[in-house]
């Protein structure tokens, strides 16, 4: 069985507070798009191995017990009679960018696994495990737009009109720690409402929905204000970059010619 685990982007993304545990909660919008990773589950008939583990294209550099789809049959052995499987992931989603591709992908294992063996899982219990893999985990079972609060866990279903724009994303070879862009933000309330701002006109985004992290991370990675502006110089109507980065992205009302050097580049129309 195979499934494709897509990305997602934030629009938006408010650190409003630290919380006594040192996590901090946050305020985002997740939205799905198209860049996809690919991740093949097939009963292993050739022997009695838990798993089989395979990985292509990008290669995450990290034992296979370690890797969330991995991870993600141990949490559904624990309470299933879960037989040895073949995994193959082919990987696509740039990591550590902001993208959240391995919680997809940990996300996809769930739905592939409930799938291959018929255990019966509702998607509300396979968001609550996908939870116990992540944050943000819970968000690829729908795949749906969702407004989210605490730590990026409380999910509401929201409308996001992009419909018709040109969708451009721009990661280049830099890594940003998530802990070092979290210790350098400094939290505090947006200046508008995101629910409300989401349902305006996108155009009407630019200025008034902003990711709290540009500001510590663009002092870190200049690089990364660069692309902003070479994406709003191009003629984007909204350029943002996406979690804690390292990706930018645009939305475009025409399709942009665009000239990137040492970047992953992706594009689509919405």
């Amino acid at each position: 069985m195979i499934h494709f685990p897509n990305a997602k982007i934030n629009i938006g993304l408010y650190v409003t507070e630290k919380r006594p545990d040192n996590y901090h909660n946050i305020e985002t919008v997740f939205l799905p798009f198209g860049l996809k990773d690919i991740l093949e589950v097939v009963h292993n008939k050739k022997d009695n191995r838990p798993y089989v583990w395979n990985n292509t294209g990008i290669i995450v550099d990290t034992p296979a017990r370690n890797n969330i789809c991995i991870k993600a049959l141990e949490l559904l052995k624990a309470d299933y009679d879960i037989g040895p499987v073949q995994v193959h992931l082919h990987k696509v989603i740039p990591f550590g960018a902001g993208l959240g591709g391995g919680s997809s992908d940990g996300a996809a294992m769930l739905i592939l696994l409930n799938e291959l063996f018929e255990l019966g899982i509702t998607n509300k219990g396979l968001k609550r495990y996908a939870s116990g893999l992540g944050a943000d985990c819970a968000l690829f079972i729908e795949n749906i737009p969702q407004y989210a609060t605490g730590i990026g866990d409380i999910l509401e279903p929201v409308s996001v009109d992009v419909a018709g724009y040109y969708f451009v994303l721009l990661v280049p070879d830099i890594h940003v720690s998530t802990a070092e862009a979290y210790r350098f933000v400094k939290p505090r309330k947006p200046e508008y409402n995101l629910k409300d701002m989401i349902t305006s006109p996108l155009p009407e985004w630019k200025g008034k929905i902003k990711n709290d992290f540009e500001e510590s991370v663009f002092n870190q990675y200049p690089e990364l204000k660069r692309l902003k502006d070479y994406l709003y110089g191009s003629g984007a109507v909204y350029a943002s970059m996406s979690g804690s980065g390292s990706s930018v992205y645009g939305f475009f009302e025409h399709e942009p010619a665009l000239k990137i050097d040492n970047c992953f580049v992706w594009t689509e129309k919405i």
